[in-house]
């Protein structure tokens, strides 16, 4: 089979709301296989909700009680992976038979981290930390690290994700596409004009497939107690959209989705990849290893590591 039918969701998540969030998902996953999909992508932080024009409380050398509280509710909306969350989505696409990219909030020990999650017929497959949480994100997300930038080989195609402003990282790219990335699936909730110019580069330059998936959030969608800096009147718009499906020569196949949520369907040829890649490959003949080399560190970055000295790898010699 040469084909792959792609489908981008666009789609709101309410803060706080993570129940409410996860039957939203499966319901939009389910529609989506019904139109045709075997590969679904959801925007980031749909599971945990993305905290758009929230300050908790923070200015420079000083936090505040309340916005200590906002950060508690946040904290217990977001997911545990493995965890109840994911062994529904798990169990769906099992059911299904199709991939699933979703962006999700995790909880990891004490810090959480925006992710994106990888589901396939056989269940939970692997998870992407978000490498450099942008701007005030940073108040919120820890940092990921290189020992989950995974691949997914679905048997017809490689799936692979960067999640928005990663998207601007062209040494992650590269990681990236070295790894033969065929499907490059970016949740966002970037909704700026200028996106959608990154979306057709990133298809350009590594001669993939781009499924940009955004939120589309109104001010109504928050619990009133909630108060972003954009305002209060409920038609507000937090993030606008614009959710696209680009081929690997740069053209848009589906998309801009705009002013509304909703759900874009492309039917993905896979012998564009080869067609697009007889004259650039960034990683391969249009590399020049003589000139440009770059390390990727793949290992797991512990700040503390607990061990016994036993037979754990991880653990340094014990002292003599």
């Amino acid at each position: 089979m040469t084909h792959v039918t792609a489908a981008v969701v666009q789609a709101g998540s309410r803060l706080f709301d993570t129940s409410g969030m996860l039957a939203k998902a499966l319901d939009l996953v389910a529609d989506a296989v019904r139109q045709g999909a075997e590969v679904v992508v959801l925007p980031e932080a749909f599971l945990g909700g993305y905290p758009k024009g929230l300050d908790f409380g923070v200015t420079v050398g000083r936090r505040t009680a309340p916005g200590r509280e906002e950060f508690r509710r946040y904290w217990e909306s977001a997911i545990d992976v493995p965890g109840p969350e994911t062994e529904a989505l798990a169990a769906l696409t099992r059911d299904l038979g199709c991939h699933l990219v979703v962006g999700a909030v995790e909880r990891s020990g004490r810090t959480l981290h925006c992710a994106a999650l990888f589901f396939g017929p056989g269940g939970f497959l692997a998870k992407h930390r978000k490498l450099m949480p942008t701007g005030a994100e940073r108040l919120v997300w820890g940092f990921g690290d290189g020992s989950t930038l995974p691949v997914i080989d679905t048997g017809r195609s490689r799936l692979g994700s960067a999640i928005c402003w990663e998207n601007y990282m062209p040494l992650f790219r590269t990681a990236m596409y070295a790894k033969g990335v065929d499907i490059w699936c970016a949740p966002t909730v970037d909704d700026r004009d200028n996106w959608q110019a990154s979306m057709r580069h990133v298809a350009l330059e590594g001669r993939c497939f781009v499924l940009s998936a955004c939120q589309y959030l109104l001010r109504g969608d928050l619990p009133a107690d909630v108060h972003p800096v954009q305002g209060e009147e409920p038609d507000t718009v937090l993030i606008g959209g614009g959710s696209v499906i680009v081929s690997p020569l740069g053209d848009v196949l589906a998309g801009p989705l705009r002013d509304a949520e909703g759900t874009l369907i492309a039917e993905l040829d896979l012998g564009e990849l080869a067609r697009a890649r007889f004259d650039l490959d960034v990683t391969g003949h249009y590399a020049r290893p003589d000139v440009f080399t770059l390390h990727v560190d793949e290992r797991s970055k512990e700040g503390v590591v607990l061990c016994d000295h036993s037979d754990q790898p991880a653990c340094p010699p014990a002292a003599q």
